[in-house]
């Protein structure tokens, strides 16, 4: 087991009443899981994404991650362990205009104190089919490439997770399929978990497990 939320709960104040997002979430993340969370705009997706992911804390529950409970965590360890152990793919791919393909692939070890494997990051973005587009900006790729080298800077520290919220939504038909099929390959290559969220049905139906968040739950389905 990598990652378990126990009766994970949020809710946002709206004016004086406390409107909530989730109650009694439960969810545990092993190895090489693949898992999809479908839900309506507005259901809480992006906002649990952001509690597994660290960026936001709860309102009552636990996060594990190997099985060490976050909230005992200094904001230090938890940015340590947000580096070392979780990768990010988001909707919109917050790469830096300013940076080649290659150079913001090795952000992730930069951040964690390396000079970056520019090896390993090529090799990567090869993979990806992106060998060509190593010294490109940002502006010069299509929005597929950008969110392919979105998914290697994601991978470049061995992240036990990797987390995509809505990584499709803002990609055509064609685009989107060889995102996912990306996404299954990995998967099944690097024994990666990963865990997407998702309102599309084709997406959602990629995973090894299932869920859905609607109505303050989160259910598994078939």
């Amino acid at each position: 087991m990598i990652l378990e939320a126990k009766n994970i709960s949020k809710s946002f104040k709206n004016g004086e009443k406390n409107l909530s997002v989730f109650k009694n979430i439960n969810l545990v993340i092993n190895s090489r899981d693949l898992i999809t969370i479908m839900g309506p705009s507005g259901s809480g997706k992006s906002t649990l994404l952001n509690i597994l992911g660290t960026l936001d804390k709860p309102d009552s529950g636990k996060l594990l991650i190997n099985g060490k409970d976050v909230s005992l965590l200094s904001s230090t360890e938890i940015s340590k362990v947000r580096n070392e152990q979780l990768g990010f793919v988001f909707q919109f791919h917050h790469l830096l205009p300013e940076f080649t393909a290659i150079e913001n692939v090795l952000i992730p070890n930069q951040i964690k104190g390396e000079s970056g494997n520019i090896h390993k990051g090529r090799d990567l973005l090869t993979y990806m089919g992106l060998e060509k587009r190593f010294n490109h900006f940002p502006s010069q790729l299509s929005g597929g490439e950008r969110l392919r080298v979105a998914v290697v800077r994601a991978l470049m520290n061995d992240p036990k997770i990797v987390m995509a919220d809505e990584p499709t939504g803002n990609l055509d038909k064609l685009n989107a399929d060889k995102l996912i099929n990306l996404f299954k390959k990995i998967n099944n290559d690097f024994n990666q978990a990963i865990i997407i969220t998702t309102h599309n049905p084709d997406v959602a139906s990629i995973g090894n497990k299932k869920y859905i968040l609607d109505k303050n739950s989160l259910s598994l389905i078939d």
